[in-house]
């Protein structure tokens, strides 16, 4: 696919990759929390992480894997990061971020966090937000490969597909859904479907 050996290694991704990085680091934030805060505020951060991680999926998704540049580096770029995805939705080792991008993106958030919350209240938050991601990664691989049996499952890959094979400029929420309700890019043709079930 590249004409780069190297970076066409780099783009491949084996679903696992991302829970073998960031599982433990959830875990090693989570620790360090404990001892510093409440059982409430942990969790209270926790979960407030979580929800900031479905709110950034969605812009991140929107706004930076959307965005279109006609040629040049940026379209070359844009590709590599999501167009690829697009292009060839049914790649097993193309639905999970390479730990290249992901790892210094989610070094930048923890930053971020560590910058605004300060220590000890960015452990969990930060543990919340990279336990979002990791859902999101592989909530994303099961949609594609994989058929749910529940009702929700179900909705969520098939507003997904839509996205995929219907308008790619709706249906930004993969693991969230509801940002699409909030922001109106939900999938009219999927509104309408729920209309007519009712």
């Amino acid at each position: 696919m590249f004409d780069n050996d190297l970076l066409d290694k780099l783009s491949r991704v084996h679903p696992v990759v991302p829970v073998l990085i960031f599982v433990p680091a959830v875990v090693v934030l989570i620790v360090l929390g404990i001892g510093e805060m409440s059982a409430l505020t942990l969790i209270g951060l926790f979960l407030a992480g979580y929800f900031f991680w479905t709110l950034s999926e969605y812009w991140i998704h929107r706004v930076i894997f959307h965005f279109e540049p006609e040629d040049g580096f940026g379209a070359r770029l844009h590709w590599i990061m999501h167009g690829v995805h697009h292009d060839h939705p049914n790649d097993p080792l193309r639905l999970v971020m390479p730990p290249s991008v992901s790892v210094p993106l989610s070094s930048l958030f923890c930053v971020g966090f560590w910058a605004v919350l300060g220590t000890p209240h960015w452990y969990a938050f930060g543990a919340g937000f990279l336990a979002g991601y990791v859902i999101y990664d592989e909530v994303h691989y099961f949609l594609h490969h994989h058929k749910p049996k529940s009702r929700f499952g179900k909705r969520l890959r098939e507003l997904h597909m839509r996205h995929h094979f219907q308008d790619d400029t709706t249906g930004f929420g993969i693991s969230a859904p509801y940002w699409d309700s909030v922001f109106r890019t939900f999938p009219d043709k999927a509104r309408k479907s729920d209309r007519a079930a009712n």
